[in-house]
């Protein structure tokens, strides 16, 4: 089999007349604008419409791109995991896409021998991923949600693992079963990074943030080493959750807990934690490719000049215009027409988890007032920010108001999830610390 390099998490997987595309994010502003590819693409996702399926991990937009889909053909069948909730395959099918549902753990035959196995990620936890608002549907009891999935792709030789966004501690079921069904592995793709606000986003001391980045970056980087570990690859790669901030939120790139894709591939072929006679670190090019048969590759890797990309970020990314920047700002008045039915969704999702909290919640509404959100049923009201720095137990939340407005009209729209992924919102919390039920909640405030 050979396997080309796209971006990120995107790759082409081929063997004999057979090409799969995984997670074809090839167009910059994904999350509302803000993640862009560095180095900068240099392809159309036109350009890919000679392969035979699309295998899409997840809903998240650097996976599930709906700006790179509308410009291929839809006569590519996507394959998906057959997901409790129906929410991707329907926007798929919207797409004009038919979608192909994979049950957990089913190894299907798709052309020329070629075979996939999708399955599906287990004991989600935010806290782990630092994705506070949950990607997951609403949970009662906190157990396996099966937001993101792995998959095994094999000829009938050769064997290659992409693990996607699924961090080790959260899908360990799901690799231990895969150890189980095949007897060797001869690719592994590894994520490698975070994807959250944290530690960018939030209020924090400066040595505290640099601590936080580091430290957030040496946990990825060790997921992946448990993944080689375990899954004992001839060869593998890191990949997945790299992306640059454009816009109005350029200015948060440093705080990003994204290891240089260069940087995690010198630390693994330096760590002792990894036998290296036996697995074997690639690093690839967009568009360059690796042949797992003979062990080729199509060019040596070019390495990122960090003072170009930061040129770059300055010069061009600076420039671009977030996706809500073309609306117009929206009166305060227009915002809190939004606020009681989503109060309503709030509470309602509250009592569902059975589930009550003294921490105030306090959405920026303008320079000078908050909306003060009750998490014990005591309702909402609009506050001064001096009234706002009064409180002992909250987690404020400020974002551009035009996106604000997206959100509280409900998902066709905007979401939390997508916007703190993206970097949208500006945490501060007192005390520093993580409610996990109050960020669930928080994900149904919409009207």
């Amino acid at each position: 089999m050979k396997l080309t390099f796209l971006q990120s998490s995107s790759v082409i997987l081929e063997d004999k007349n057979t090409k799969i595309l995984t997670d074809p994010w090839l167009v910059d502003g994904e999350l509302y604008g803000s993640w862009v590819h560095y180095p900068p693409s240099k392809f159309l996702p036109e350009d890919f419409n000679d392969v035979d399926y699309i295998y899409l991990s997840h809903i998240h937009q650097d996976h599930f791109s709906q700006k790179t889909l509308k410009q291929m053909s839809k006569k590519i069948p996507i394959i998906i995991h057959s997901f409790a909730s129906k929410k991707l395959k329907n926007n798929i099918e919207r797409l004009g896409f038919d979608v192909i549902e994979l049950e957990h753990n089913k190894r299907t035959h798709l052309k020329d021998g070629l075979h996939i196995n999708i399955l599906a990620a287990d004991s989600c936890n935010p806290e782990l991923c630092k994705r506070y608002f949950g990607c997951a549907p609403m949970e009662e009891t906190f157990g396996s949600t099966s937001i993101d999935t792995m998959s095994v792709i094999d000829n009938g030789t050769e064997v290659i693992v992409n693990t996607n966004d699924c961090p080790f501690e959260l899908s360990l079921q799901a690799s231990q079963t895969i150890m189980k069904e095949y007897d060797h592995i001869d690719m592994a793709l590894i994520g490698y990074t975070s994807s959250s606000a944290f530690p960018q986003c939030f209020e924090m001391k400066m040595d505290e943030k640099i601590k936080a980045k580091e430290k957030l970056e040496e946990d990825f980087l060790m997921k992946a080493v448990n993944y080689v570990n375990l899954f004992k690859p001839k060869y593998f790669m890191p990949f997945a959750g790299r992306y640059t901030l454009a816009g109005k939120l350029s200015n948060l790139n440093d705080w990003l807990g994204v290891t240089e894709l260069q940087d995690a591939f010198d630390f693994y072929n330096s760590t002792d934690l990894i036998d290296h006679s036996r697995y074997q670190c690639i690093i690839l090019n967009s568009e360059s490719w690796f042949d797992i048969s003979t062990g080729q590759i199509s060019q040596t890797y070019d390495r990122i000049n960090k003072e170009k990309k930061n040129e770059y970020i300055k010069n061009i990314l600076e420039k671009r215009k977030l996706d809500y920047e073309y609306e117009e700002i929206p009166t305060d008045d227009e915002i809190l027409s939004l606020i009681p039915k989503s109060y309503e969704r709030f509470v309602y999702y509250c009592n569902k988890l059975n589930w009550k909290s003294d921490t105030i919640i306090l959405i920026k509404l303008s320079e000078n007032d908050f909306i003060k959100i009750s998490c014990d049923q005591k309702g909402w009201e609009v506050i001064s920010a001096n009234e706002a720095q009064k409180f002992q137990k909250y987690v404020k939340m400020s974002l551009d108001k035009r996106l604000l407005k997206w959100i509280l009209k409900g998902p066709k729209f905007g979401h939390w999830n997508q916007a703190e992924g993206g970097s949208h919102i500006r945490y501060e919390r007192k005390p520093n610390a993580y409610e996990r039920a109050l960020f669930y909640c928080m994900s149904y405030f919409y009207s």
